[in-house]
């Protein structure tokens, strides 16, 4: 199992600890709603702090019910997790490309090199490494 696999098994394993844990040992058993979310959990601290408390702004569009806000609480969710899924995606995607491209432009060079040494134009090998020993052997040159 290589190391990528065993961190993304721990990631999964912890991901749904997190998600299970809190159900299983009954953490929200003691309220009314249990699990609400921390806007319905602030509003709570608030008029139990200052029951006179008048809010400075309402929401724009209050949804008619609870299933329905959660519906749109997901929505937006998963609209959030397409947009990291696809950027993270075009990175790779990006990076194989610049790989594969880099290898190939690798592997054409010892291609042309190998078209250099034919049986026919082994002649050809013979000029190239006397070529290569002069400019390599040529007074002034580095």
């Amino acid at each position: 199992m290589s190391r990528n696999t065993k961190i993304n098994a721990l990631l999964l394993l912890v991901v749904v600890a997190l998600a299970v844990l809190p159900l299983a040992l009954g953490l929200g058993d003691h309220k009314e709603e249990p699990f609400t979310g921390s806007d319905a959990e602030a509003e709570t601290a608030i008029t139990e702090i200052e029951p006179d408390y008048e809010p400075w702004f309402s929401p724009l569009y209050e949804p008619p019910s609870g299933e329905i806000e959660s519906a749109l609480f997901a929505v937006q969710a998963a609209l959030g997790a397409g947009v990291l899924a696809y950027y993270f995606g075009l990175r790779r995607g990006r990076r194989q490309g610049e790989l594969r491209a880099r290898s190939g432009a690798g592997a054409q060079d010892t291609a042309d090199a190998a078209d250099t040494v034919s049986p026919e134009g082994a002649e050809n090998t013979e000029n190239t490494e006397r070529a290569a020993d002069a400019e390599t052997s040529a007074p002034g040159r580095v």
